[in-house]
């Protein structure tokens, strides 16, 4: 019965969130990190500012 609610939790959750994956520079991506650090931030916060900016343009 649990697998069944998590197939269904994951189901649900791949119909309403998506994906973005991509490879850069190892070095830019540590500098990244440590700046997204300094301003209490992780990547997801930060992509979806950087999406919103865009968006709103």
């Amino acid at each position: 019965m649990a697998d069944k609610s998590r197939a269904e939790y994951f189901k649900k959750r791949r119909e309403t969130i998506g994906q973005f994956n991509v490879s850069v520079p190892k070095e830019k991506l540590n500098a990244l990190d440590k700046k997204l650090q300094q301003q209490n931030k992780n990547k997801t916060q930060w992509l979806n500012e950087k999406i919103d900016e865009e968006l709103s343009k």
